[in-house]
């Protein structure tokens, strides 16, 4: 009896577990009809014209810098490189077909969410602008016990991180300068591998400067010899004042464009550390990375050697453009504003306390001096912060782990998507506004609404693509559902969900979300796909954070990134984006 029925259960099962390698053909979303027919005008082709007026109008690009010829190009290009998409389009004599028109949409070269050129003022001071910061650059894992290398270096210049940290270390015969974590278990790099790297890919993503902040450790005579090194290494790359006083205000990124500066404490703090420590003063420049021990004995080091520092230390003092310092005492004295331009270190935890006590005095302070936040030591695992915290009080350098895959980090990604990922965004004008009696902002204070942002998940595809056909469920095509969030100041914080759409692998949502924001420039949409499984954790399908102060109007196709943050090939989200405005925002 068992036998005979084989083939029966057999046969059956073939037919569902084949019903899983079949992607389902989906169509155009109504309000895609509806765009097409709206600017085909009824008909059923798009002419060089009609689709001209499309770009113009419904995607928000510029009437002035689009010509009919341009629109022409853009056709051209997408029939020349996806001639089987476009077929019907016959060398344009008849336009674009509505099958066209749809697949035109999804392709991201052509509607990319958010715009890909530099296009911020870059002729500002640098603490004018937030900064793509890395903290502990040179680890390639957690924070106690990860190899340092130059790979994660590497790495992050080339994803577009513009401060890259170096702790600087003697090594054992205290003859030359090792890069690692002091007092862990990290094993070293030495300090030239990585300058040499960061040499050759400092500029790999954009042009403008590199700053490389060391946390020094170091004898006075080392000191000397990361000078040389420093000076070896660059050349003509390395930017420094040339003069020992602090500068007046910082030069602006155009000024500085492929050049190297440096960031860290004079000399001559350093070789004070440990005195001003015993009087209860500041933490060390070690404690700056999250440790509370570290340094001390490299501290005693440098007050022995304090009679060394005329002859050795002046020519490292030298090569410093952003002087660094430490909090000491009070911290609202040690966020005054003084005449000389300086970069303070503030851990999140500080930070956080900095913004509930001295709110507006931080935000004066990083009107025209430059604040680095890091992360608290206890982050072993090289997890990340809140990054708006920072951001909000006008915070240029806030520090991430950048090996982290951990959401915060998805978020500082997808903020430096903006202004063509150069690793620089122009602070908005409130962060830089004072009033007659010395008013700033004050990020405590209700603001209205002055812009909403309403978010339409039409629908995702390429799935079928880049997974294997059993990567979500072994008997059925996935069930996916789309989170949707707005990451911002406190007011504008808001999240939705989309229905699940069970068994597709093409899934059409067809959703519309509405944030209203009352500092979108500081906003980012974060997106992340799911599917649904009812007695495990979801799994995951793609993520992307986009600046909301970048979204174009109009349908985008949206790519999504993996975990790590790398760039899926061929999953997309279709999603129009749509702006109302209200008042202008006032300080």
């Amino acid at each position: 009896m068992g036998d005979s029925n084989a083939p029966h259960h057999n046969y059956t099962m073939f037919k569902c577990f084949n019903r899983k390698f079949k992607a389902s053909v989906a169509g155009p979303p109504p309000d895609v009809k509806d765009v097409f027919s709206k600017f085909a005008q009824g008909g059923d082709h798009m002419s060089i014209d009609q689709f001209r007026s499309f770009l113009v109008e419904h995607q928000g690009e510029s009437a002035e810098a689009l010509t009919i010829s341009d629109a022409h190009t853009i056709l051209l290009d997408f029939t020349t490189h996806h001639p089987g998409e476009a077929a019907h389009h016959k060398k344009h004599v008849g336009g674009l077909t509505l099958e066209d028109f749809f697949h035109f949409l999804f392709l991201e070269e052509f509607n990319s969410p958010i715009r890909r050129q530099v296009h911020h003022d870059m002729n500002a001071p640098i603490s004018h602008y937030f900064i793509y910061t890395g903290h502990n650059s040179y680890l390639t894992g957690n924070q106690l016990s990860s190899d340092c290398s130059d790979v994660p270096i590497i790495t992050a210049l080339q994803k577009g991180v513009k401060v890259i940290e170096l702790d600087l270390w003697p090594n054992s015969a205290k003859d030359d300068v090792q890069v690692y974590h002091g007092r862990t278990l990290t094993a070293p790099v030495t300090l030239i591998k990585c300058l040499k790297s960061i040499k050759e890919h400092a500029f790999d993503k954009s042009p403008y400067p590199v700053v490389i902040t060391f946390e020094d450790h170091l004898t006075p005579n080392l000191q000397a010899k990361v000078a040389e090194m420093v000076i070896q290494t660059f050349g003509d790359t390395l930017y420094y004042p040339g003069a020992e006083d602090q500068m007046v205000e910082f030069p602006s990124p155009e000024s500085l464009k492929n050049r190297v500066i440096i960031s860290t404490k004079p000399p001559k703090e350093c070789s004070e550390s440990k005195s001003s420590k015993d009087k209860g003063g500041g933490r060390s420049s070690s404690e700056e990375s999250g440790s509370d021990q570290e340094g001390e004995a490299i501290n005693n080091a440098n007050a022995a050697e304090a009679k060394s520092f005329q002859q050795s230390a002046p020519e490292y003092k030298r090569l410093i453009t952003i002087h660094a310092g430490k909090p000491s005492g009070e911290l609202r004295d040690a966020l005054a504003v003084g005449d000389k331009v300086r970069r303070l270190s503030l851990s999140e935890q500080k930070l956080e306390k900095a913004a509930e006590d001295h709110g507006a005095d931080v935000v004066r302070f990083t009107q025209k001096n430059v604040l680095r936040v890091y992360p608290k030591g206890t982050r072993f695992n090289s997890s990340n912060y809140e990054p708006h915290v920072g951001w909000m009080h006008g915070a240029q350098m806030v520090a991430f782990n950048m090996q982290g895959n951990d959401k915060y980090n998805w978020l500082m990604h997808g903020m430096f998507k903006a202004n063509g990922g150069c690793g620089y965004l122009k602070k908005p004008d409130f962060l830089m506004y004072k009033g007659p009696n010395g008013e700033v902002f004050d990020p405590k204070k209700t603001l209205t609404v002055v812009k909403t942002l309403k978010v339409k998940v039409y629908m995702g595809n390429g799935w079928h693509l880049d997974f294997s056909r059993t990567h979500f469920d072994s008997f059925s095509p996935p069930d996916f559902y789309t989170k949707v969030f707005i990451v911002g100041v406190p007011a504008d914080c808001g999240k939705f969900k989309t229905k699940i759409i069970e068994d597709d692998w093409i899934p059409v949502w067809d959703e519309e979300f509405t944030f209203p924001m009352t500092v979108p420039e500081l906003a980012i949409l974060r997106l992340e796909v799911r599917e649904y499984n009812m007695s495990e954790k979801d799994g995951f399908g793609g993520q992307t954070c986009l600046p909301v102060s970048e979204l174009k109007p109009g349908i985008k196709a949206v790519p999504l990134y993996d975990e790590k943050g790398e760039k899926l090939k061929s999953v997309k989200l279709l999603i129009r984006f749509q702006f109302e405005n209200a008042l202008s925002l006032t300080t």
